[in-house]
């Protein structure tokens, strides 16, 4: 009984020290990931902090290239004239304007490509018409083509139309997207054709199935291409630049640019800098608001 107590005894020590051996590496291994991650944010969120920490202070502060690493009294003077008047070697259009012009675009932009992209990639699935595929394959080429391939043949279409210098030319271009039909489509393609029997035999039409059933099933996959989609429209810059002339038609991203001169004539970076917060905000905003929605479009299905 003795000598089965000591192994008994031993075998406990042994699985206690290899429990506390394990702790230990779990112990390293999250102080390390931790150090890791706070290194990743610093070197992303850095840059931001020194945005917003420009911005409360005076223009000579900023122009002699000393930028504080605490705020400064100044952010109500440079925000207000940021937001009302604008600034920059050319005082540029006001950051209040430009941010309503880049809002306008990104949601008609986003909302835009959804709507189409939903109806083109229902149409695809539910539909058999002849040369279904040729036309899905001819919208799935479009991804090979870039921006910069087929922007002049577009501005000329613009100018055709007369859509320069106005909203529409703004948008129009820029509102149809073979991503999000793809994605549309390959999600489609897992509804279960139960859905669609059920639908028949209750009487419902393709509209009908369409409100009660599709778009019920793909609201997760919207708001997380909405998300998406917001970005990409509240980030461009070439097409905005190329069609739009009118001061009171700038986006944020082109008027912040036309804001840094490249003359000897001193820049006011604090304000630039205050626009470029304020051009911060929605994009931010709409993450942080549809991120539980982004999420689960991105990882989950629902039927």
């Amino acid at each position: 009984m003795a000598a089965s107590d000591r192994v008994g005894d031993g075998a406990t020590m042994n699985t206690t020290l290899l429990a506390e051996r394990t702790r230990r590496r779990q112990r390293r291994e999250k102080i390390v990931t931790h150090i890791c991650l706070l290194v990743g944010i610093l070197i992303f969120v850095f840059p931001i902090y020194l945005t917003v920490i420009g911005s409360t202070h005076d223009v000579n502060t900023i122009g002699r290239g000393d930028v504080p690493l605490l705020p400064g009294g100044e952010a109500v003077a440079n925000y207000t004239q940021a937001w009302g008047a604008g600034g920059g070697r050319y005082m540029g259009t006001p950051a209040g304007t430009m941010l309503a012009n880049s809002l306008m675009m990104a949601l008609l932009i986003a909302v835009g490509k959804i709507a189409i992209s939903l109806t083109s990639a229902y149409a695809v699935v539910f539909f058999r018409f002849p040369l279904r595929m040729v036309f899905f394959w001819l919208i799935f080429i479009t991804l090979m083509l870039p921006v910069e391939v087929r922007i002049i043949p577009t501005f000329q279409v613009m100018v055709d139309l007369g859509l320069t210098n106005s909203m529409a030319g703004l948008v129009i271009p820029l509102i149809a997207s073979a991503t999000a039909t793809l994605l549309f489509r390959q999600f489609f393609l897992t509804i279960p054709d139960e859905y669609v029997e059920a639908a028949k035999i209750d009487g419902a039409g393709p509209i009908r199935f369409f409100i009660d059933v599709v778009l019920p099933l793909s609201r997760t996959n919207i708001a997380a291409l909405f998300v998406i989609l917001f970005i990409y429209g509240w980030n461009q810059y070439l097409w905005p630049l190329l069609i739009v002339n009118d001061r009171s038609l700038e986006t944020v991203v082109v008027g912040l640019t036309k804001m840094i001169g490249t003359g000897d004539q001193q820049n006011e970076w604090n304000v630039i800098m205050a626009t470029a917060v304020f051009a911060l905000l929605p994009p931010v905003a709409v993450v942080v608001f549809m991120q539980r929605w982004f999420v689960k479009g991105l990882t989950e299905t629902e039927k």
